[in-house]
């Protein structure tokens, strides 16, 4: 990034800061008006939003129409809000894209990998960009890992480098003399990772929860010597036995950011470990699936975002398929967003084993403090497969095997077979996330991501 790019981005951050000491009614104004302006210029300059909110102008946002990834993807041409692109042509230019390329010399874009079905495409021109790499950026402040003109960053990012994908397309773009960044692939091996960090002696570690805590015993056992001031847990499950592994290894309190490609920065923690909403930037509806709001503590089945920047290609109430419940209260640092009491991403399933549903925290109960470096469950064909990785302490297999058999059995399943399997690594996707709980792609075909 230039100089010009850098400026411009912490011109955004500075914004963001701002909105940090604001008192809730500056917060509730800030979304009344953003919410206007974007229905508005969605209305004008997006047929798709011309058509769903018709005769819809005086409605609240709870009573507008949900926008799926079907819907976006097959109307994709009438959502956008810059009439010159067309769907055919942004897919042809994702076949040849690096993480720096610019379709049309404007667009950053960024692809989903498909989790629920088909990918989604998302745009972002430079205004939206600059807001989408600030939003990253509070995560970072609010970790006290901070860059800025007087402190440079060095940054390692393990995720995707894939270029369509949005991890990616960020350390790309943000890697500048003010943020030197080692950009790895979670699918590399161990030990090369391990070998680069050592090189490149991080002062800020990002990646996926699964990616992390293997670091965290590679640090523990010897053969990982870094010290990070921060470590950023993103993209799935940040369970408590993987936060105090991180925490022992390189002796900081982890940072859980939730975040997704449609929206950018949704939440994160402050320093007193509080997940708090950037509500700001993101209006979060937590929903059932008849998409009714559920009370503070309950878990939704989806979310229903609006992106208050998003402006090439609105997103006015378009549902993503994460679980989260919302939490009470206020929190000590002053900060006037709403909390999270718990996030349970796309990457984790729950399991329908003999017509029973099976969330993945009764999975989590038996597995999270078995002595191994790493778990996964998952259904194949009617049975559950529970692979275990790195095991220590001479910790016989058949326990988790038996362990699970007892969660399933609590749960009020009977009768499905659970078999442990030891590998030598827990099997990763393409996009080089390992989903702790998870079907096999047999038993859904969409299964990629």
């Amino acid at each position: 990034m230039d100089i010009i790019g850098i400026a411009g981005v912490l011109r955004a951050r500075a914004a963001l800061r701002a909105h940090d000491q604001w008192m809730p009614d500056e917060l509730l104004a800030h979304q009344s008006r953003s919410l206007a302006e974007l229905r508005r210029f969605a209305v004008a300059r997006s047929p798709l939003y011309a058509e769903l909110h018709a005769a819809l102008e005086d409605a609240p946002l709870s009573e507008l129409p949900v926008l799926t990834k079907a819907t976006l993807m097959e109307r994709f041409d009438d959502l956008v809000t810059d009439r010159d692109v067309h769907l055919p042509d942004v897919e042809r230019f994702l076949e040849t894209a690096t993480a720096t390329s610019r379709f049309r010399d404007r667009y950053r874009v960024a692809a989903t990998g498909g989790t629920t079905g088909r990918r989604g495409i998302f745009l972002a021109d430079p205004t939206e960009w600059r807001t989408v790499l600030a939003s990253y950026s509070r995560a970072y402040d609010w970790a006290g890992v901070a860059a800025g003109l007087t402190h440079r960053l060095r940054m390692a990012v393990v995720s995707s480098r894939n270029p369509t994908h949005q991890s990616s397309i960020v350390g790309a773009t943000v890697a500048s003399r003010l943020i030197p960044t080692l950009r790895l692939d979670a699918t590399q091996p161990l030990d090369e990772i391990v070998r680069e960090l050592n090189a490149f002696k991080p002062e800020a570690l990002v990646g996926y929860a699964s990616m992390v805590r293997a670091l965290a015993d590679e640090q523990l056992d010897g053969r990982l010597r870094i010290a990070p001031q921060g470590v950023m847990s993103a993209s799935e499950v940040l369970t408590d036995a993987t936060r105090q592994r991180l925490r022992t290894a390189f002796g900081v309190a982890p940072t859980n950011v939730y975040a997704a490609t449609e929206t950018a920065g949704i939440a994160s923690e402050c320093r007193h470990g509080r997940m708090h909403r950037y509500e700001d930037l993101v209006i979060a509806e937590i929903v059932d699936e008849a998409n009714r709001p559920v009370p503070q503590g309950e878990y939704g089945t989806k979310l229903l975002v609006t992106v208050l920047f998003s402006r090439t290609q609105p997103l006015i109430r378009y549902e993503i398929s994460d679980r989260v419940a919302a939490a009470p209260g206020v929190c000590p640092d002053g900060l006037p967003f709403g909390l999270l009491a718990g996030i349970e991403g796309r990457e984790e399933e729950v399991l329908t084993l003999n017509g029973i549903s099976v969330h993945p925290n009764v999975f989590h109960a038996a597995l999270d403090r078995v002595p191994v470096s790493g778990w996964q469950v998952v259904e194949d064909g009617g049975q559950i497969r529970v692979l275990l990785a790195g095991l220590r302490d001479g910790f016989d297999p058949s326990t988790g095997e038996q362990a699970v058999r007892k969660a399933l059995e609590g749960a009020g399943v009977v009768g499905v077979k659970a078999v442990a399997e030891t590998v030598d690594a827990i099997p990763r996707t393409r996009l080089g996330k390992a989903p702790l709980v998870r079907r096999e792609p047999a038993a859904r075909p969409e299964l990629v991501h």
